[in-house]
């Protein structure tokens, strides 16, 4: 994640995971003055300026974006060429305001690629991948600007700024080198070249697993339904008719549809299909198959990292994260699975029990397990999960949300009035945050929470603007997005108590960006196995008895959930803990291997079979994600060889979890909720993250509360 467009905009392009790369800025003096395409210009309206969403066409993007690189090397160009003394003010400051035009543009191009994709867009996006690359590599890459960066810095170490200045410079000098900023010329037109490759394959990378989630829809009879509940059905009976598929059921190939029917449905060779057909994304043997696209960006990462002296690409990502080295990485997973993969070895037996019992002449398969996990937990805790569901309405869910929000930042959230705010579909609700107490404005929350054609899977938290002071202070407008199934007309949307967690979490994100202080653009950016942390953190307020009692509330008799239930969900919280860890930790440590492997020749769909093999990975079980649609590791760079951040940032969410559960007033502490936002929300990155942690815990984090959350035994004293 990143705020200046100069140094995310190959990131924004590719796809916008977690958090958006945003800069709020205003231009520089000497730029060129722009032409009337809507998507350059500044925000105008209420609240400090919003998008127009409303506005806002396809046709218009490429030229945005054409004219925003013209205007955004321009204000390079000014800066490289001053011929005054380097100074952080003539040049660090300066390069803060550079692209902003550009930078407008981008929150569209965002929408247009993560929320409200198309063909004709995706064209568009194709053709300007390699544009972008280039855009980036002629900043990274020229010479005079980063003697001038070089200069600053340098200066700086003999006579320190002020923190956050220092802690601007230094994060902007270590990206400028991590990019080849001090190459000789033959390397940095290779690594250019690289760069622009990159750009296509990711792209085409995105655009598969799309295909792939829109075009393998498994359909339903009415004789295939046992075991769904009718909200499920009904939902999936809406969907269908809105395929042109009247009468029938529709389970899309994605996780919010996909998770449901595998733990409900009785039907055990259809659990197969919608099985197979989602775990087969990317994978299907034809055009649309991203095995040998892997198999080039690793070759082209491997060769663009050993233009700059390192020996494989995780070494040369790692080295400004948290984790520093993949060794200490590798460390911490491999600490972790071993007591990942005993207890899905016990997970399998207790379920292979109960099929037993049932009289089923089966062996549990991956399509098996949610199914009868389901099962076991019925069993052995008393608690359906279907039960569970009627007491999580998404409407009930965001007000808890903003209960949290009150009660730890004192945040009040506003719904805006219909058609006041533009937004880009009919979905989408706004809400004013305000201070409780002085009712200062902080900005808008836009929620997207449903799934439709066109909008990536998953859920994720972006900003249209980030809050930064030192051109004035700007309100923060940030988003939440989703992929709930919508409900159909009149019904109640219910959730599992696994996505409302999620939901928890992705709030997270936005209330990180809502607490920011930050002066300088640059700071609004994070360190990646950090920046999960805080969103992990606060899902751990859902289980709260304040939200609990208040907002888990039947979706039909408004009754609050009985005391029975809870106590049957807080006691089945280490259930199925196998099944999660091991999924998720299987690709974090699949995604490592890739990127420490020697890539020549690499047989993609052999080496993850061997390395599944080696790492004695259950068979009853997948990956969370498949190496040929693991999105977050090859449709761009953000996540690549950092998927294992958030184990790491869920030891620090553990180990914080326990100061909240040993302070006076629990998780709703005031002393130790204030500690929370002001070092480990509010400043964002504008000091190191360890150093905030300490802050906040008065040491650093231990794994030992991680064992213990997951209900596994702590067999290290890391």
């Amino acid at each position: 994640m990143k705020t200046n467009p100069i140094y995310c905009i190959l990131t924004c392009t590719i796809i916008l995971l977690s958090t958006s790369c945003k800069k709020d800025a205003t231009t520089n003096d000497n730029s060129k003055p722009m032409s009337d395409n809507l998507l350059l210009k500044d925000f105008t309206g209420p609240y400090g300026g919003v998008p127009a969403f409303d506005k806002m066409k396809v046709d218009q993007v490429e030229p945005a974006v054409i004219e925003g690189i013209e205007q955004g090397l321009n204000d390079i160009e000014v800066i490289a060429n001053n011929t005054d003394a380097p100074t952080f003010k003539n040049t660090i400051e300066a390069m803060e305001r550079a692209g902003h035009s550009l930078d407008n543009v981008f929150t569209y191009y965002g929408i247009f690629s993560s929320n409200m994709s198309s063909p004709e867009f995706r064209e568009v996006q194709s053709a300007l991948a390699p544009k972008l690359s280039d855009y980036t590599s002629k900043i990274n890459q020229n010479t005079k600007l980063f003697k001038r960066i070089k200069t600053v810095y340098e200066a700086s170490l003999k006579n320190p700024l002020p923190a956050d200045q220092q802690r601007v410079v230094e994060l902007i000098y270590k990206r400028f080198e991590m990019n080849g900023a001090e190459l000789d010329d033959v390397k940095k037109k290779r690594y250019a070249e690289i760069n622009k490759e990159l750009s296509t394959l990711y792209n085409k990378f995105g655009d598969n697993v799309l295909h792939d989630e829109e075009n393998y829809i498994t359909y339903l009879t009415k004789d295939q339904l046992d075991g769904l509940s009718d909200g499920f059905i009904k939902s999936a009976a809406k969907i269908a008719t809105d395929n042109g598929k009247d009468g029938m059921y529709a389970i899309t190939n994605t996780r919010s549809s996909m998770d449901p029917f595998l733990t409900y449905s009785t039907e055990r060779e259809l659990r197969k299909q919608v099985w197979t057909n989602y775990y087969s994304r990317g994978d299907n043997g034809d055009a649309y198959d991203n095995k040998a696209l892997i198999a080039e960006i690793l070759k082209l990462r491997r060769e663009r990292v050993q233009l700059l002296g390192y020996s494989n690409y995780a070494e040369w990502r790692l080295q400004d994260r948290m984790a520093k080295t993949p060794e200490n990485a590798m460390r911490l997973m491999e600490a972790v699975w071993p007591a990942a993969i005993a207890r899905v070895k016990e997970e399998v037996a207790d379920m292979q029990a109960v099929a037993d019992a049932a009289g089923k002449n089966i062996e549990i398969a991956p399509w098996d397990y949610r199914f009868y996990a389901e099962k076991v937990r019925q069993k052995k805790y008393d608690l359906d999960s279907d039960e569970v569901k009627q007491y999580l309405q998404l409407d009930k869910l965001t007000q808890a949300l903003f209960y949290t929000a009150g009660r730890l930042f004192n945040y009040k959230f506003t719904p805006v009035e219909e058609g006041k705010v533009p937004v880009f579909h009919e979905d989408v609700k706004v809400w004013e945050v305000t201070d409780l107490d002085s009712g200062k404005h902080i900005g808008l929350w836009y929620l997207d929470p449903f799934a439709r054609q066109g909008k990536r899977s998953g859920a994720w938290a972006t900003t249209y603007r980030s809050h930064t002071t030192f051109d004035g202070p700007k309100t923060v407008l940030a988003s939440n997005n989703s992929n709930f199934v919508k409900a159909a007309p009149g019904e109640a949307v219910l959730i599992s108590w696994d996505d409302a967690e999620t939901f928890f979490h992705e709030f997270g994100h936005a209330l990180h960006f809502f607490s920011s202080n930050v002066k300088y653009p640059t700071l609004n950016g994070g360190v990646r196995d950090y920046t999960e942390f805080q969103s992990q953190l606060l899902e751990r307020w859902l289980s709260t008895d304040e939200v609990i009692n208040q907002f888990l509330v039947h979706y039909k008799t408004g009754q609050p959930i009985p005391a029975a239930l809870v106590s049957k969900i807080k006691k089945a919280a280490t259930f199925n803990q196998g099944f999660a860890t091991t999924e998720y930790l299987a690709s974090a440590l699949m995604d490592m291997k890739l990127h420490l492997a020697d890539p020549t020749n690499i047989d993609i769909a052999k080496f993850e079979a061997e390395t599944l093999a080696t790492l004695n990975m259950p068979e009853e079980l997948p990956m969370r994600h498949r190496t040929p649609h693991f999105g977050h590791v090859f449709s761009g760079e953000g996540y690549a060889t950092a998927y294992y951040g958030y184990m790491w940032a869920d030891v620090l969410t553990s180990d914080a979890s326990e100061a909240f559960n040993d302070a006076p007033d629990g998780f709703y502490d005031k002393a130790l909720a204030d500690k929370l936002v002001k070092y480990l929300f509010a400043p964002r990155n504008s000091m190191d993250p360890a150093e905030a942690y300490n802050l906040f815990r008065g040491r650093g984090a231990k794994i030992e509360a991680l064992m213990h959350d997951r209900g596994f035994p702590v067999t290290t004293n890391n």
